[in-house]
């Protein structure tokens, strides 16, 4: 199939001006001719379709036609390209419209094996039309006054199931233990088991009794994932009880989600779960990754977002996980910087490695990590806690757990993660909750 007899979209020598483009890296794979597939996937996703039309001439073609305007190839039928789309084909605070122009129909030609979005590389002037993040990491660690180290956090464990009473305990366990932000999981919203509105009322009170205790400010972040008149209920309902936070499926609720709560100027942190990217970003052949989620998510307004850990059970490697991150803190166009969170299969035994590789601008959540620990939620809020310390002062997780039981206890159970002659591993191994007959005595995750 030939996309055009008149014009063709691809232009090595394209010569632009990057503020008036935005500019995507695309990985591809073509079932046929690559070249062929590189030109629809400029047309496709710009003015063309698959065949030359009666409305497409040559000055239309000058002014809106994207150009693939460098092509690297691996072999006759697999490469990246970089496609230049002129800025006036976009409506600069519409997120939905860029990702429908640049990862919409392109993903359904026969003609293409495998796409991956890699990149998205936006002008100054597409940036400041978006809000960003209302707090960022100085506004994050500003509520806290905590300016040098990273946050602690906690996902309530089971992440379904506990009734009110249950959760509101865990939390309250978790924040006198040491840490500073509890969040909801990805999947609980407003069960009949533990409903909304009756969460957070509670939960509130249980942080505020913390603070009371502690002399600590700290953060719950209750997930208000839902259709939009709802989330804005529960938005409102939590700034209204003295919340200072709501949390996002960024993924499942979309970009316009995100958009619509920031734009209610409610003065919440957001903090965003990417539950679900991995149906995008998991293949490095196709889809879309990660760092490109990461970018809209900072331009829509998300204050908190996971990255990965790459010690955990995520995946993630610790090159894609440090770009994001890093991405995620330097200055993009004046808007405030967003703050990586490392959440999924941790516990203190991580905490040195992860400190050496993510840094301080980081959350550190461990859910099982601290809920799992033998002598309870509290703790495990104590010895994740303590690793920290540990870390914060220079010292070795086995030198502090001589005078912290609870570390002590943590390390036995899931080891020091270390890293020995160029290999990652664990000084230890431990049962899986689910895991449990012959002939397996023993999985580590």
């Amino acid at each position: 199939m030939g996309y055009s007899k008149k014009f063709s979209y691809i232009a090595k020598d394209f010569s632009f001006d990057p503020a008036g483009y935005v500019v995507v890296t695309f990985y591809m794979e073509a079932k046929d001719d690559f070249e062929r597939c590189a030109e629809a996937v400029a047309a496709e996703s710009s003015v063309g379709t698959w065949t030359d039309t009666e409305g497409l001439d040559e000055e239309l073609f000058q002014k809106y036609a994207a150009r693939v305007f460098d092509v690297e190839k691996n072999d006759d039928k697999s490469g990246v390209i970089k496609v230049a789309y002129p800025l006036a084909l976009f409506e600069k605070d519409n997120i939905p419209q860029l990702l429908a122009d640049v990862a919409g129909n392109v993903f359904g030609m026969r003609e293409l094996k495998n796409l991956r979005v890699r990149d998205v590389e936006l002008p100054e002037s597409f940036v400041k039309e978006n809000k960003g993040p209302a707090f960022g990491i100085p506004g994050i660690r500003e509520v806290f006054k905590v300016y040098d180290r990273p946050l602690l956090g906690t996902i309530i464990k089971p992440k379904v199931g506990l009734s009110t009473s249950e959760h509101v305990r865990i939390a309250y366990e978790a924040w006198v233990g040491g840490v500073d932000i509890v969040k909801d999981d990805e999947n609980l919203s407003d069960q009949d088991f533990n409903p909304f509105y009756e969460r957070i009322t509670q939960t509130l009170d249980a942080r505020r009794k913390a603070e009371r205790i502690t002399g600590q400010k700290k953060l719950y972040c209750p997930n208000i994932s839902a259709r939009m008149s709802e989330m804005y209920a529960r938005a409102k309902f939590v700034k209204e009880m003295g919340g200072r936070a709501v949390m996002i499926d960024i993924v499942t609720t979309g970009f316009a989600g995100m958009q619509f709560v920031r734009d209610q100027q409610m003065n919440l942190i957001l903090h965003g779960h990417r539950a679900m990217h991995g149906a995008f970003t998991h293949s490095d052949r196709h889809g879309i990754a990660m760092l490109v989620f990461a970018k809209l998510a900072r331009l829509a307004g998300i204050d908190q977002l996971h990255t990965g850990t790459v010690v955990g059970k995520m995946e993630g490697t610790e090159e894609e996980v440090t770009k994001i991150d890093s991405f995620l803190r330097d200055d993009w166009y004046g808007i405030r910087p967003t703050m990586p969170i490392a959440s999924g299969g941790l516990h203190p035994g991580h905490l040195p490695r992860l400190f050496e590789i993510l840094g301080k601008d980081v959350i550190i959540n461990l859910g099982g990590g601290i809920h799992g620990h033998p002598d309870g939620v509290g703790a495990g809020a104590k010895a994740a806690r303590q690793a920290l310390d540990a870390v914060l002062a220079g010292r070795t997780l086995t030198e502090d757990a001589k005078k912290h039981e609870e570390l002590a206890k943590a390390i036995k159970k899931w080891g020091v993660f270390s890293i020995q002659e160029g290999s990652e591993s664990e000084q230890s191994t431990y049962i899986h909750a689910l895991v449990k007959g012959s002939p397996l005595s023993v999985a580590k995750v």
